[in-house]
């Protein structure tokens, strides 16, 4: 089990979106920080593409992503995977052509304190769906897909695959008009119990903040691709 449940709770809260954070100019720098980067994973079944933001890359980016960050949720350490050499990876940027499912991002330590998770998007459509529930365990997807389930021999820095959620927070259906809303990639009973916090309609030069115990997903609403920098934090 987690380490420290009650200090993690004492820093939640809901999520925010911040507007105008960063300009055009800035905005295209990172994206051509996210070209220049080498692949990580370029996962087919999921068609996604993903590049770690590692430390010796953009580094007045670093300094400048730093800056608006710490301005709104004060001192925080980045909980990142290290590369295979060793250097710290500051966030993940991915470019998505399908919808990212169910899940939590709250690493894979339990003694950390984990804290918040920012998104800054750098394309401008798509929306991300951020729910009450929370989870407290390690980095998750949470599905019903029983082959998915059976995974347990996972690599360095993979999700762990659960139903769990179905036993945490009721039995309440799901909503059938946002789901087709929104959500129409995810089985529905895979929502069984859920309720949406914040719908964040992605708008270049905003951020959205949220605590990492937060159940998310992708929104369904996809125009051929888009590509975001998550970032990761503890206390």
């Amino acid at each position: 089990m987690r380490e420290q449940i009650d200090k993690i709770k004492e820093d939640e809260g809901k999520p925010i979106v911040l507007k105008n954070v960063f300009n055009r100019d800035e905005i295209e720098k990172f994206l051509q920080l996210y070209k220049n980067l080498p692949i990580t994973v370029h996962n087919k079944k999921q068609n996604v593409i993903k590049k770690r933001w590692l430390s010796n890359y953009g580094e007045d980016l670093e300094k400048l992503f730093y800056k608006k960050l710490s301005n709104e949720i004060g001192d925080f350490k980045y909980d990142n995977l290290k590369s295979e050499d060793g250097k710290s990876i500051l966030g993940l940027f991915q470019e998505s052509y399908n919808p990212i499912g169910l899940h939590i991002d709250g690493g894979f330590d339990f003694k950390d304190l984990i804290y918040k998770q920012s998104l800054i998007p750098l394309t401008p459509v798509g929306s991300t769906i951020i729910f009450k529930n929370r989870f407290y365990g390690q980095s998750t997807n949470f599905t019903i897909d029983k082959d998915e389930l059976k995974k347990k021999d996972l690599k360095y820095g993979q999700n762990n695959r659960s139903s769990e959620h179905l036993n945490l927070f009721g039995k309440k259906p799901f909503d059938s008009q946002m789901h087709k809303k929104y959500l129409n990639h995810e089985k529905i009973e895979n929502l069984t119990g859920l309720e949406v916090e914040l719908i964040y309609e992605w708008e270049l030069g905003s951020m959205l903040i949220f605590d990492r115990s937060n159940l998310h997903c992708s929104s369904s609403v996809i125009e051929g691709k888009k590509i975001g920098l998550t970032t990761f934090t503890k206390k």
